[in-house]
């Protein structure tokens, strides 16, 4: 009987380290998971900042140079009427 528990005991104690390594294993799997999905996030945010800058700087030098030529016309406009007699 005792024969038997000595054979039987190493295997026992090495399943049961074997449990203790695999949910360690598998913290350090999530905690990777966790880091790449962080990472993935990121990278959308950057790619959506982004582009939203870029569509705002745009539309803000389109809009400069529509009050720019309207701006001219008006002024254009102004001195030729100036000129002109009554």
């Amino acid at each position: 009987m005792l024969g038997a528990a000595l054979l039987l005991a190493p295997g026992f104690v090495t399943a049961q380290n074997d449990q203790g390594a695999s949910a360690k294993q598998d913290m350090k799997d999530a905690g990777h998971d966790t880091k790449a999905g962080a990472k993935d996030a990121g990278k959308g945010v950057k790619k959506g900042t982004k582009s939203t800058y870029h569509a705002g700087k745009k539309d803000t030098t389109k809009a400069w140079h529509k009050t720019k030529n309207t701006t001219k016309g008006a002024v254009d406009g102004g001195k030729q009427g100036a000129k002109q007699p009554e």
